[in-house]
C-alpha cells in the first residue's frame, strides 16, 4: 500500500480555525504527501500557499440542513476558489423523516453542479443501522463518489462496523475519531478508501515508523 499517505486527508474544520492553522495543516500535508480538508473560506489561501496539496472542502457543514440551492452555490463557489474535492453533508433530518427522494435530489444537484469528486457525509452517529443502509444507497444512487462517516461534530465518529456496512454501497471515507495509525489501519482493513483526520500528521509519522525499511 505505497499510496497509503495519499489516502489520508489531514483536516482542520473547527469554528475557531485561523489562517495559521490552515497553513500548519498544509505544511504537514506537503511534508508527508497527504491530502488536506479545510474550510471553504481558506481555499484561495491554500492555492497560493501550497499548490502541490490536493484540497477538499465542506458543503452544508456541519448539519446538512442548508437548502439545496445554498449547497449548490457553495459547491460552485468552492470549485471556483480551487477545491479539488467536496465533502457535503446529507440532510439527516429528511432521511430520518423518510423523505428519501428529497435526500437523493439534494445530493444529485450538488453532484451535477461540479465535475469534482463529491463525498457525502451521512453522520453515522445519528443514524440507526437501517438508516445507514438507506443513506448509503441514496449516496450511490445520486452518483456521488464517496460516502463519508461523520463530520466529527455530531457526537461520534467512524467505526469498523459502519465502514464495513457503507463499503457495500460506495467507496468510504472514514472520518471522526481516527487519531492513530492503528485506528486508520483498522478503517482501511474494514474497506475505507480514505481517512479524514485532524491527526493526519501523527498518523503519517506512525505509519512511516512502522514501515521503515
Amino acid at each position: 500500500m505505497d499510496d497509503v499517505l495519499q489516502r489520508i486527508e489531514h483536516t482542520v474544520l473547527g469554528p475557531e480555525t485561523t489562517p495559521a492553522d490552515v497553513e500548519a495543516v498544509l505544511d504537514d500535508a506537503s511534508e508527508y504527501g497527504l491530502r488536506a480538508c479545510i474550510p471553504p473560506c481558506y481555499l484561495e489561501l491554500a492555492g497560493e500557499y501550497a499548490p502541490d496539496v490536493e484540497v477538499s472542502t465542506v458543503i452544508g457543514f456541519p448539519h446538512g440542513n442548508h437548502t439545496t440551492a445554498a449547497k449548490v452555490a457553495e459547491a460552485e463557489d468552492a470549485v471556483d476558489a480551487g477545491a479539488d474535492e467536496l465533502d457535503m453533508v446529507m440532510n439527516v433530518g429528511l432521511l430520518k423523516a423518510g423523505e428519501d427522494e428529497a435526500v437523493r435530489e439534494d445530493i444529485e444537484r450538488v453532484v451535477a453542479a461540479t465535475v469534482k469528486p463529491v463525498k457525502v457525509i451521512i453522520e453515522t452517529p445519528l443514524l440507526t443501522d437501517e438508516e445507514k443502509h438507506r443513506a448509503s444507497q441514496l449516496v450511490a444512487d445520486a452518483g456521488a463518489d464517496f460516502v463519508k462517516t461523520a463530520t466529527g461534530f455530531g457526537g461520534g465518529g467512524a467505526t469498523v462496523p459502519d465502514v464495513e456496512l457503507m463499503s457495500e454501497y460506495a467507496p468510504v471515507k472514514a472520518s471522526g475519531g481516527v487519531g492513530s495509525w492503528a485506528d486508520a489501519e483498522a478503517m482501511f482493513d474494514a474497506g475505507a478508501e480514505r481517512i479524514g483526520a485532524s491527526s493526519g500528521d501523527v498518523i503519517a509519522e506512525e505509519y512511516l515508523e512502522q514501515n521503515e525499511h
